[in-house]
């Protein structure tokens, strides 16, 4: 494939997912395309992905799992993977995410906020530094939606992210669907929030749709762009001096072609602006540093306790961590859940439709409180674990069975998965 050009992205783009593969071929004058770097095997493409780069649309790998602001250390063979989809697919650029997944040698399988410190900041320099140096392309830093906030955050996150550019040399993808749900959570104005981003660092920017759970708007790319997060574009674009890339992401529900070509339109017509101004710097009010916002006991405790501690609440059934509002650990808890009984439902597909709108909560009641597995192992687990599975279910069950003696431990996921679809043919 051609190597990269090094321009960044332009134009109005939409994440490559399998389930909506025609569409995205479809798409007239497609601008650039997304794809989960951990998806991708960088030697042998998905199909759609290699049509669209021989087509000359740009693909820009996007990674979930590096867990760049985990103190844990940063996984090698990720970082190399990172960086061979890159040059696989000749991208302009990867991005990655203000965020960690894994502490105390367990994987949370979700993006998690960071509190906004020194210390945090100086893992994630390290960890960006770290993945730089085998890039051959500029890295772009996706700030994540959060259900909580630790207790005592030094810096804005206008002031951490601005920051963490500065020291990197990073470029900043701006979810700005991420911006709306912080917002609504924290009872901020979110284009004070847009205001004080380092906006003139875009390389470009995600729109998506989401839900409300538990009070709390949530970011799930599994509905359409709410007319907020579309009004944020446009306050977005009217701050720059030229409309950013602008890339709609979905991830599941997937709509019929027509629903999904409309928010297409209407994120284009979100971006032609009213007016323009000049670029925000924006890291807050001249010469405001640092400040201490909040207390508590875990207050200076070492971020990798604090990491290791909140992991192990949210996936293992251990103790909450000291300061940090319990609801919304239980709304961030009861949301992983969600997530893995969704992933779970495509690989158990009769097993999650016997149990129609209660498999979340079915799901949830046997995995609460055990480490995710994977997808595959996990619905394997619940299959194995209820006792009242269906005819289409219990036969789901039986051929995974036959195909695979399985303990629930010994088997890698993703050698699990291969053989398990070569024997079954799927």
């Amino acid at each position: 494939m051609a190597e990269a050009t090094g321009a960044l992205p332009t134009g109005l783009g939409i994440g490559w997912r399998s389930e909506i593969a025609g569409v995205v071929s479809a798409i007239d004058a497609l601008g650039f395309t997304e794809v989960i770097a951990e998806s991708l095997a960088p030697a042998d493409p998905p199909r759609g992905v290699a049509d669209l780069r021989g087509r000359g649309v740009p693909v820009v790998p996007h990674g979930v799992r590096l867990s760049l602001g985990g103190t844990d250390a940063l996984d090698a063979g990720r970082v190399t993977h990172l960086a061979a989809c890159a040059a696989a697919l000749g991208a302009p650029l990867v991005s990655e995410h203000v965020a960690f997944v894994r502490a105390g040698g367990r994987d949370a399988g979700h993006l998690l906020p960071l509190p906004r410190s020194r210390e945090a900041l100086d893992v994630l320099v390290a960890n960006v530094a770290r993945t730089q140096a085998e890039l051959d392309v500029p890295l772009a830093l996706e700030p994540v939606a959060a259900l909580f906030d630790w207790p005592d955050d030094e810096y804005t996150e206008g002031e951490f992210l601005t920051a963490l550019l500065d020291r990197t040399g990073a470029l900043l993808l701006l979810d700005v669907a991420n911006v709306h749900a912080n917002a609504v959570n924290r009872g901020q104005d979110p284009e004070a929030v847009l205001e004080s981003f380092p906006l003139d660092r875009i390389a470009y920017v995600h729109v998506a749709g989401g839900a409300e759970h538990d009070g709390l708007h949530h970011d799930t790319h599994t509905a359409a762009v709410p007319d907020a997060v579309l009004g944020l574009l446009s306050a977005l674009v009217d701050r720059l001096p030229a409309p950013p890339a602008v890339m709609l992401e979905r991830d599941g529900h997937y709509p019929p072609a027509a629903a999904l070509h409309a928010e297409l339109a209407a994120i284009r017509s979100a971006t032609a602006p009213a007016r323009r101004g000049p670029a925000v710097r924006g890291s807050g009010p001249a010469g405001r540093g640092p400040a201490a916002r909040g207390s508590g006991s875990f207050t200076g405790a070492p971020l990798t306790d604090r990491q290791t501690v909140l992991v192990a609440n949210l996936v293992a059934g251990g103790p909450r961590p000291p300061a940090v509002d319990p609801g919304r650990l239980d709304a961030t808890r009861r949301a992983l859940l969600r997530k893995r009984a969704g992933l779970a439902a495509v690989e158990w597909p009769l097993l999650a439709a016997s149990y129609g709108d209660r498999w979340a909560s079915v799901f949830a009641r046997h995995r609460d409180g055990c480490e995710p597995v994977g997808a595959l192992r996990d619905g394997w687990d619940v299959a194995r674990s209820v006792d009242d599975l269906g005819p289409g279910a219990a036969r789901e069950l039986a051929e995974r069975e036959s195909a695979l003696r399985y303990d629930g431990r010994s088997t890698p996921l993703p050698r699990l998965r291969t053989r398990v679809r070569r024997r079954l043919r799927i």
